[in-house]
């Protein structure tokens, strides 16, 4: 069976992947932008953006592992954007929203956004069309495992996301950047763990480290994963 994968989730010493007050301005939070600054030194990280020139040493290595065997993603809402409530609720800035990746997000597969309120596909340019899932977790990763035929599931986030499928004991490998900064607050993905159940730490197991000077990355595996 495919697996869901988390890639390059970066998170800070003190276990935060975003920093408080989250919005248009400020997608990972007030000072969460530390958090992402390893991606954008990479030649990987820069040509998703249109930008040229980046190192290719371990962190562009990891980067790109990331979009390796994958035919589907799953995303919170959060990740798709900083709007909230219904689409068609009266907000325009809602009705027009795509995502924050432009015309062509660097996905190139079907993504499966979770929200509490209905919305057709979005079919954008280079591949991606964004589904809306209001059935919750399990019933996004089943059209993802049907989408994505004998290719990996990646789970994009954001931190809420990543939790709820933690907690479900459904995320098969994780991948994280420990970047070396404390944010102080914001939001957690290890949040509420007692030590118990299939998505509590000790269900995993180390099977990659690997430092460069910006970031640690750990890759951690489920035990039991077939």
């Amino acid at each position: 069976m495919s697996k869901l994968r988390v890639h390059n989730l970066s998170i800070s010493l003190d276990g935060f992947v975003a920093a408080p007050r989250q919005s248009l301005e400020h997608p990972v939070g007030e000072g969460g932008g530390v958090l992402h600054g390893w991606i954008f030194e990479t030649r990987y990280g820069r040509r998703m953006i249109g930008q040229e020139g980046g190192t290719e040493g371990l962190d562009n290595q990891f980067l790109a592992r990331g979009d390796v065997g994958i035919g589907a993603t799953v995303m919170g809402r959060n990740m798709f954007g900083p709007i909230r409530g219904p689409w068609d609720g009266g907000d325009p800035a809602a009705e027009r929203w795509t995502g924050w990746w432009g015309a062509e997000p660097p996905y190139h597969h079907p993504v499966f956004v979770l929200t509490h309120h209905a919305r057709p596909p979005l079919e954008m340019e280079g591949g991606t069309t964004f589904h809306f899932v209001t059935d919750g977790i399990e019933a996004a990763l089943g059209l993802a495992r049907e989408a994505a035929g004998d290719s990996d599931i990646r789970l994009g986030g954001g931190g809420e996301a990543v939790r709820q499928y933690l907690a479900a004991g459904l995320v098969d490998e994780i991948h994280l950047a420990i970047v070396p900064v404390l944010l102080g607050g914001g939001e957690r993905i290890f949040e509420g763990f007692d030590g118990r159940g299939p998505g509590a730490p000790d269900g995993f197991e180390k099977v990659e480290l690997a430092a460069s000077d910006s970031v640690l990355h750990v890759v951690l595996a489920k035990k039991w994963s077939a």
